[in-house]
C-alpha cells in the first residue's frame, strides 16, 4: 500500500502524510454511501439544509486553523489563505438556499384529466475530484449540491492539498451528516481510474488538467455515469478604449497574478485597444513591480511561492519561448531576489510584442505571466480572444454595457465579465466550452448534473 504525501513549496518538507485506501477500504465506503443514501433521499429538502447549514458552520469554525494549514500546503500567502473560506460560504449557502425551488417538481401546463410532473430525483453516489490550486473553492462547488439533492459523496482531494479532504469530513462529522453519507477517502489516480470504471459511481464532478479529464472520461466510458468536467482554461481580456483605465489595470493584474497565477480563471492574455496600450502596459508593469515575492508565511508576502517546483518549470520554459521567438519582458527578476532557478519561487512577468505562436499566448501557463497585445477594434479583440482551444471565462473592459453584451455574445466562453475578472458569482452557472470542459455547477443549473428526472404520467378514472 502507497502512500500520498503532501510537500510544502516553501521549503520542501513534508506536511502531511496518509496511506491510499485499500481496495477493501473502498468497496466499503461505496456499500456505506449507497446505504445511507437510500435513507437521506427521504429527508426533506429543508431538513437537509439544516445540516448543511451547520457543515457550513462546523467549517468556518476551523478559520483559524485553515489559513496557516493552506499556505503550508500549497503557498499561498497568508495574508489571502483564509479568505478562501470567504467564497466557500457564498457558495455553499447560496445552493442550500436555492435548493427547494431548483428540485422542485417540473409541472408542465395543466391537461384536463392528468397529473403530470417530472420530479428529480438524486443520482446515486457523487464522486467529486477536487485540485489544489483552490481546494475548498472547487470541491464546495460539487460537494453541498449533491449532498442537497439527496446525493451520497465521496471526495478524493488532490495530494498537495490532502488535508482540505479531511476538513470536509470533519465539518460533515460535526454537522451531524449520516454515517457514510459523506466520505473522504485518499486515492492515487490508479484507484480513483478502477473505482469510476467499477459502475459503482453514478456521476463524477472533476476539476484537473485536460488530460486528467480524459483520463476520467475513458475510465467512465460504458458505466453510463454523467462526467461534469472544469479543466484547462486561457482566459482573456479586452481592454477597450472607452475602459477605466486604472480600474482595468489593478484588475487585469490581480486576476493575473493572484495566487501566483494558479487561477482555473486567472488572466493570461491580454489585448488593448491601441488608443490606450502604451498607458496600458506602463501602468500594469508599475503595479507588477510591487508585488513582494517570499515566504508566504510572512505578512508582508504577496506573491508566494507556486505550488510545486515542475509548476515553476512549466511557466520558465514559456517565459524562455516567448522570449526566444521575439516577446519583450518588462520585469527584471533581479527585482524579486527570492525567484530562484530550480525552486517554486518565481518572479511574475510581463510581455509584450507577443503572437499567438508563443506557449504564452496559446498554453496554460498556470503562473504569474501575461502577454499583452495592441488591438485596433472590437473585430480584432474578438478574433485574437476566440483563437483558443480552451473557453472558460473572458473579461472585456468598457463603460458601453451594450458593446460588452454585442462582444460577448461573439465569444466562444463559458462566462463573460464586464469590468472584472476571476470571480464565480455562485448565482450563475460555472461552465466552459471547448477543452475546457462540460456540464455546469453552481446556480440552479448546478442541480441538474446531481439529478436525474423522473416523469410521472396520472390518468385519472
Amino acid at each position: 500500500m502507497s502512500d500520498i504525501t503532501c510537500i510544502s513549496p516553501i521549503d520542501g518538507k513534508e506536511v502531511a502524510r496518509f496511506p491510499v485506501a485499500s481496495a477493501a477500504e473502498i468497496e466499503a465506503a461505496v456499500k456505506a454511501a449507497k446505504a445511507a443514501q437510500a435513507e437521506w433521499r427521504k429527508v426533506p429538502v429543508a431538513g437537509r439544509a439544516a445540516i448543511m447549514s451547520r457543515f457550513v458552520d462546523a467549517m468556518l469554525a476551523m478559520k483559524g486553523e485553515i489559513g496557516p494549514e493552506l499556505t503550508r500546503q500549497m503557498g499561498r500567502p497568508i495574508r489571502y489563505a483564509a479568505g478562501e473560506l470567504g467564497g466557500f460560504e457564498e457558495r455553499a449557502r447560496h445552493m442550500i438556499a436555492i435548493a427547494e425551488q431548483a428540485l422542485a417538481p417540473v409541472k408542465p401546463a395543466a391537461k384536463e384529466g392528468f397529473t403530470r410532473y417530472i420530479r428529480r430525483d438524486p443520482v446515486g453516489l457523487v464522486l467529486v475530484v477536487a485540485p489544489w490550486n483552490y481546494p475548498y473553492l472547487t470541491a464546495v462547488n460539487s460537494v453541498v449540491p449533491a449532498l442537497m439533492a439527496g446525493n451520497a459523496v465521496i471526495l478524493k482531494h488532490a495530494a498537495q492539498t490532502i488535508l482540505v479532504g479531511k476538513r470536509f469530513q470533519m465539518a460533515a462529522d460535526a454537522a451531524g451528516l449520516p454515517e457514510g453519507l459523506f466520505r473522504w477517502l485518499v486515492l492515487g489516480h490508479e484507484e480513483t481510474s478502477k473505482l469510476i470504471a467499477s459502475g459503482a459511481v453514478d456521476h463524477v464532478a472533476f476539476t484537473g488538467s485536460v488530460e486528467a479529464g480524459r483520463a476520467i472520461e475513458r475510465a467512465a466510458a460504458g458505466t453510463f455515469a454523467s462526467v461534469g468536467l472544469e479543466l484547462g482554461g486561457k482566459d482573456p481580456a479586452y481592454v477597450r478604449a472607452d475602459a477605466d483605465l486604472q480600474q482595468a489595470i489593478d484588475t487585469v493584474i490581480d486576476g493575473a497574478m493572484f495566487n501566483s497565477g494558479q487561477c482555473c480563471c486567472g488572466i493570461e492574455r491580454v489585448y488593448v485597444h491601441k488608443d490606450i496600450y502604451e498607458k496600458f502596459v506602463a501602468g500594469a508593469v508599475d503595479l507588477a513591480k510591487q508585488y513582494v515575492l517570499g515566504d508566504p508565511l510572512d505578512e508582508k508576502t504577496t506573491l508566494g511561492p507556486m505550488a510545486q517546483p515542475r509548476l515553476a518549470e512549466t511557466v520558465r520554459a514559456h517565459n524562455l519561448d516567448a522570449i526566444k521567438k521575439g516577446a519583450k519582458a518588462h520585469l527584471d527578476a533581479a527585482v524579486f531576489p527570492a525567484d530562484k532557478a530550480g525552486t517554486p519561487y518565481l518572479a511574475p512577468q510581463i510581455f509584450t510584442n507577443v503572437n499567438h505562436d508563443m506557449l504564452v499566448m496559446n498554453e496554460e501557463t498556470f503562473g504569474p505571466v501575461i502577454g499583452i497585445m495592441p488591438v485596433a477594434s472590437d473585430d480584432e479583440a474578438i478574433r485574437l480572444m476566440n483563437d483558443s482551444k480552451y473557453g472558460l471565462t473572458a473579461a472585456i473592459f468598457t463603460k458601453d454595457e451594450g458593446a460588452a453584451e454585442r462582444i460577448g455574445d461573439a465569444l466562444e466562453t463559458g462566462t463573460v465579465f464586464m469590468n472584472r475578472a476571476d470571480y464565480l458569482d455562485p448565482g450563475l452557472a460555472w461552465t466552459g466550452v471547448k477543452d475546457t470542459g462540460r456540464g455546469a455547477t453552481l446556480s440552479s443549473l448546478g442541480y441538474e448534473s446531481v439529478t436525474r428526472p423522473k416523469s410521472f404520467h396520472l390518468k385519472k378514472i
